[in-house]
């Protein structure tokens, strides 16, 4: 495979990129949002939707864009790298996986064509711990329960929730005005990612499909690597704003990046940032084209190696010093989105485990042929 990007890459991240740099810059809209619960603007969000960002997973037969997860991880890392709050993971990722992966019926088209173009905001959950239930058939289907930290709860314009049914999970589809859904905000390290807890009182909702095990996984598998690529987005911008300042901090007469101690911190972030590069890439190309274990291996390296990525935020702020801590700085803002991506779905211990077993099953295969 070519970890490099296409020309038609590099000009999709270099129109996501002006965008957000001059309609959905740091200053100007990641802070006003920080106490948003829904992230975003109605004018953010239609300019993401009129660039194709908020369809490049839907099928053209949808009246999306049709690309693959490389173009989508594109997308994501510069909203990585621009902060963006917005609810595009959950909406342009993992539910449009997991519409496509899980349902094909008229209702599910619609919901792919109103992601695409922007008027639909979709969120999926839980994909991990305890699950909803879902009681009826047909037009009587309630689901009750719980869901922990369901991001983009609050912007959503329809929920679409993973539940227990008899003989099965299913994939259904909740209005979030209805009665008997409780949203309540969950507070967290990261400011620019809205998690929400959310409270089933026996709500109607809408069966779309069965939700088998293996889409399951791979659902998650789609949403791990494409938060990797935006925080590798984040982890690339904030150790560029670090070494820009070590050339330009001066003490003792010398700008700081001529000493070997400030030299090391960025060689570190460097080497952290470029190693999680070609991982994601080669995650991202997997998540379509290659065969389900492999793909499954590659999210769980991409998870597993998380804390190298939050580092960099923590040493960028060694490099900016005092100055990092401060709330005008937006040093800490990328160190939380790091710090963010590092919880998700569990700390990074346990996929480090998962892919030394992995490669100690592997060699113990290939010890016995």
């Amino acid at each position: 495979m070519n970890l490099e990007l296409t020309d038609e890459q590099v000009a999709l991240r270099d129109t996501v990129r002006r965008f957000l740099a001059e309609k959905a810059s740091v200053a100007a809209h990641v802070r006003p949002m920080l106490d948003d619960p829904t992230g975003t603007t109605d004018e953010v969000w239609r300019g993401l939707a009129s660039l194709g960002a908020t369809g490049v997973l839907v099928p053209h037969d949808y009246e999306g864009a049709g690309m693959t997860m490389v173009d989508a991880g594109v997308v994501a890392e510069e909203l990585g790298a621009a902060l963006n709050p917005a609810p595009w993971l959950s909406s342009s990722v993992a539910a449009t996986r997991a519409l496509t992966r899980m349902s094909a019926d008229a209702y599910a088209a619609e919901l792919l064509a109103g992601i695409a173009d922007g008027s639909t905001i979709a969120t999926i959950g839980p994909l991990s711990g305890p699950l909803p239930a879902a009681e009826g058939t047909g037009d009587g289907v309630t689901v009750r329960g719980e869901i922990t930290a369901l991001p983009d709860a609050a912007a959503a314009t329809v929920l679409l929730v993973l539940a227990e049914e008899t003989g099965g999970i299913g994939l259904f589809a909740i209005d979030p005005a209805s009665d008997g859904v409780v949203v309540t905000a969950r507070p967290h390290v990261d400011q620019t990612r809205k998690l929400f807890d959310l409270v089933l009182e026996g709500v109607p909702a809408r069966r779309l499909s069965s939700a088998t095990a293996d889409a399951i996984e791979a659902l998650v598998d789609d949403v791990m690597i494409a938060s990797a690529a935006d925080a590798l987005g984040a982890a690339a911008a904030v150790m560029n704003l670090a070494v820009e300042y070590a050339k330009v901090r001066r003490q003792f007469d010398q700008p700081i990046g001529s000493f070997q101690a400030v030299q090391h911190l960025c060689v570190d972030m460097y080497e952290a940032v470029e190693l999680a590069h070609s991982g994601v890439i080669h995650a991202l190309w997997a998540a379509d084209a290659a065969e389900p274990a492999d793909r499954h291996l590659a999210a769980l390296r991409a998870k597993a190696f998380a804390g190298r990525l939050a580092s960099v935020g923590d040493t960028a702020i060694q490099v900016f010093g005092g100055i990092g801590f401060t709330w005008e700085h937006d040093a800490h803002l990328y160190l939380k989105r790091l710090l963010g991506w590092s919880a998700f779905l569990g700390g990074p211990g346990k996929y480090l485990e998962d892919v030394g077993a992995q490669l100690v099953s592997e060699l113990d295969r290939k010890v016995l042929q």
